[in-house]
């Protein structure tokens, strides 16, 4: 499995590091790794890298190129764990990858508007990956997955994020399971998907005119069992879903419960928990 590389404690200005062969990469009291806004810090493009224990701050801003402290291209079996990433543009981004894990990372945007900031966790044609104990704030979209299937996010706190806690489409055979989705722009976007498991998952504090806990667009097969629904606008808006289970979930002091506009067919809601909201169910059709 390749050689280690410690790295000691200390500042590196560096940027454009190429990972190509098997290789873990461990820092000593979290080395910093400044790329002094030049562009994409870390690329990884060989199988069997660890990456544990980097401090990584000054990704480079592009309208072109989307740039990230760690980008994996094409490659499986990797490991990205206890790493921290600061003034960054997109934090950790996969493509084309598989078989890897992310794990107990801290990435801290400072985002401010949508169309110059990044995502934090950026999943692209990449499958069998479990995102774990990560915590994701400042950010663009938390965790973004497209076209990213057998997915596992397990533990994460995504919160205060300028648009979604978790955003993801066109993404099959994936399970959340108690995440925190806290204090986004919108909250959790599901579209275009298929089976799906979200369970004991917190919406929470999702709150503005366009904002929700989770929306629900073109989604067939969903399994939504065991989550709490908080002081949300929208708890659940709906649109398009189908054979979906809503199962002893709560509702509690959000603006709607669940909100329903349409072309939504066999789905079961049984053993849930409706307090305090201002509506608890809305149906246009």
């Amino acid at each position: 499995r390749g050689d280690t590389l410690w790295v000691k404690k200390g500042t590196y200005k560096e940027y454009n590091i190429l990972v190509d062969k098997p290789i873990t990469i461990i820092g000593e009291d979290f080395p910093i790794i400044d790329g002094e806004d030049q562009g994409e810090v870390i690329r990884i493009v060989s199988d069997s890298v660890t990456i544990d224990g980097l401090f990584i701050v000054n990704v480079g801003t592009s309208y072109t190129t989307d740039f990230a402290a760690i980008r994996v291209v094409k490659s499986k079996n990797f490991i990205i764990k206890n790493v921290v990433l600061e003034k960054l543009f997109f934090g950790i981004f996969l493509e084309k990858s598989s078989h890897g894990k992310i794990y107990h990372n801290k990435i801290i945007g400072d985002a401010v508007d949508e169309y110059n900031s990044g995502n934090g966790i950026h999943l692209w044609y990449s499958n069998n990956i479990e995102i774990t104990k990560n915590i994701v704030q400042g950010v663009r979209d938390g965790i973004y997955l497209e076209f990213s299937d057998y997915i596992v996010v397990h533990e994460n706190i995504s919160r205060e994020n300028l648009r979604y806690g978790l955003h993801f489409m066109f993404s099959n055979n994936d399970v959340y399971t108690s995440n925190e989705f806290e204090n986004n722009g919108a909250g959790v976007a599901v579209m275009f998907s298929k089976h799906i498991k979200l369970s004991k998952n917190l919406f929470k504090d999702n709150w503005g005119t366009a904002s929700f806990g989770l929306l629900l667009k073109e989604i067939n097969d969903l399994e939504i069992v065991n989550n709490v629904f908080e002081n949300n606008t929208i708890a659940i808006s709906v649109e398009g879903a189908n054979r979906v289970n809503y199962l002893n979930n709560k509702f509690i002091s959000n603006g709607w419960a669940i909100k329903v506009r349409g072309a939504c067919y066999t789905n079961l809601f049984q053993g849930n928990h409706f307090l305090n909201n201002s509506f608890d169910i809305s149906y246009n059709s």
